[in-house]
């Protein structure tokens, strides 16, 4: 025994409704009141779902992709999703030049200390001191 299952789009079954309430049928006041709540509803459901999709990216003729328009509302939310990002990047460049003044710093402690030594700095640059100054601690 096979089993068939006919599946019909929301457009047939709108198509099939109407065609039912067009009929001679006479509808009670109760219920075009609820048809007419219903439709309201749902023209709601299908603005707030085009509100959403508006800003996925729908590709366009020609192989680009275009963002799609919100109301105001909108543009401020998706917006804030960009806020994460901008942080981050604030923060990186807050560490890069946190690590820059930290790296002059030491290089200026060296150069202070260099210069305010006793010894003259082409003293270090000698080979020879190098050797001069393991004799020094190895006779200590």
């Amino acid at each position: 025994m096979k089993h068939t299952t006919t599946f019909i789009t929301q457009d047939q079954f709108a198509k099939s409704l109407i065609q039912h309430l067009s009929a001679d049928t006479v509808i009670s006041t109760d219920a075009t009141e609820r048809l007419r709540f219903a439709r309201q509803r749902a023209l709601a459901v299908q603005k707030m779902s085009q509100t959403q999709t508006a800003w996925s990216w729908a590709p366009q003729a020609g192989g680009s992709a275009m963002l799609g328009g919100g109301s105001r509302h909108d543009l401020f939310n998706k917006l804030g999703a960009f806020i994460p990002l901008a942080a981050l990047v604030v923060g990186l460049l807050t560490i890069s030049q946190f690590q820059n003044e930290s790296r002059a710093k030491e290089v200026a402690d060296i150069d202070s200390e260099l210069l305010t030594d006793d010894l003259p700095p082409t003293a270090y640059a000698d080979q020879g001191f190098g050797q001069f100054l393991k004799l020094q601690t190895a006779e200590r």
